[in-house]
């Protein structure tokens, strides 16, 4: 997933550069978010939720802030009024390695991305949809290679 944060933020950066956004916070974001399946494992190969605010809690226990820790928390919650863009980006990475469209987190993500640079959001909308279409069509390698090493709980 941590690739395809990559990915996202620089087609972001090159495109749209009206808007500001923290890109390390993303990729840290993007390598944490799912830390709290250290201590739910069964979610490695499962549906479940436990391990978001686990995460969160095991890296403010660790000494990392808040600002930093809440992407464990938000990943998966993108309509809370406090979701930031970063936020948003670590949870449509989090979506579309797999190959999986959420069209209100993209939409939330268009118009962030229309209003920074002022284009209609139908323009943002086709722009966005093909660079996701480009990140989702790998996503069978991906899985795969994720597959290759099975978990136990």
């Amino acid at each position: 997933m941590h690739e395809v944060a990559w990915e996202l933020v620089d087609w972001v950066e090159i495109r749209y550069r009206g808007l500001w956004f923290d890109r390390e916070a993303v990729l840290f974001g993007a390598a944490t978010h799912d830390i709290g399946k250290i201590l739910h494992p069964e979610e490695l190969s499962g549906p479940g939720s436990a391990h978001e605010l686990a995460g969160f809690e095991l890296l403010a226990a660790h000494g990392f802030d808040e600002k930093s820790a809440r992407f464990a928390r938000t990943h998966s919650s993108w309509t809370a009024a406090e979701v930031e863009t970063e936020d948003l980006l670590v949870s449509l990475a989090d979506k579309i390695w797999k190959a999986k469209r959420v069209p209100e987190l993209e939409e939330l993500i268009v118009q962030r991305l229309a209003t920074a640079e002022g284009q209609p959001s139908w323009q943002v909308f086709m722009a966005l949809d093909d660079e996701l279409d480009r990140i989702a069509a790998h996503a069978d390698h991906r899985l795969a290679f994720q597959g290759g090493y099975p978990v136990r709980a």
